[in-house]
């Protein structure tokens, strides 16, 4: 008895190679010998399969070389408000959606990538998931939620609105990797004091981890430190951040 046919995988956007064997082909050779209705149905499922891998494939590839070309992200824009009993006042840059828009759309656009956003709101909070398609069909989602940005003497609708921009972003700046810095006139961050540097990709990976199991809102979070997002908090205050999530969290449980 001879051997089955071996399925070799090739990259969807080269010519089939003579000789290679596909699930279609398979397909297609089973049609004209005419095959039972259980083999076409299991050579369609893996048809699927084979598609939807070499899209995967495809994706990650694109993804890999936008990356490679995608600069850091300038912060070109500078917020500051006082808070509402007039104690204090909060300051930060940060880049806006028009500035990372100029920035990776059109080397999106050269590797097939493309974005879009969904959002919903139950209550007081928002819920925004930032959709990656690549052109042959594979899609990756990353979501956050926040509560409503009242911060700076908002109304109601102003706070929804920023929220749901701020998480466009992040959540963009999240299922791409993108990096964002200060235009500092050339200054080397090799020369930043170490306690104004902030927390590294690794510990904000901890504070994320740490506030979905203890279901703390990142929003309050981030304004009772006054930066922007986690990715902005000192590394100096990491361990104090990490302590005072557990603690709200515990008074939570307790109350």
């Amino acid at each position: 008895m001879s051997a089955a046919p071996a399925i070799i995988e090739h990259d969807a956007h080269e010519p089939a190679r003579a000789g290679i064997i596909t699930p279609m082909v398979m397909l297609d050779r089973a049609l004209s010998s005419g095959a039972g209705i259980e083999t076409l149905t299991k050579l369609m499922d893996l048809q699927e399969r084979y598609e939807a891998n070499e899209a995967r494939k495809a994706f990650d590839k694109a993804i890999a070389e936008a990356k490679a070309e995608i600069p850091v992200i300038r912060k070109n824009r500078a917020v500051g408000y006082d808070a509402k009993n007039g104690s204090s006042r909060t300051s930060y840059r940060h880049e806006d959606m028009a500035e990372i828009a100029r920035t990776i759309d059109p080397i999106l656009s050269k590797h097939g990538l493309s974005y879009r956003y969904r959002s919903q709101q139950e209550g007081n909070v928002v819920r925004v998931t930032c959709i990656i398609s690549h052109r042959d069909g594979h899609a990756e989602e990353v979501m956050l939620t926040a509560g409503n940005d009242t911060t700076g003497n908002k109304n109601s609708i102003q706070a929804v609105g920023s929220t749901i921009t701020y998480l466009q972003r992040y959540t963009l700046k999240a299922a791409l990797g993108l990096a964002a810095s200060a235009d500092d006139d050339g200054k080397s961050s090799e020369n930043t004091p170490e306690d104004d540097r902030s927390v590294t990709e690794d510990q904000v990976k901890e504070l994320r981890a740490l506030i979905e199991e203890t279901q703390s809102d990142i929003a309050k979070i981030c304004r009772y430190w006054k930066v922007e997002a986690l990715p902005d908090i000192p590394a100096s205050k990491f361990n104090d951040v990490m302590q005072s999530i557990r603690g709200s969290a515990k008074n939570r449980e307790q109350a």
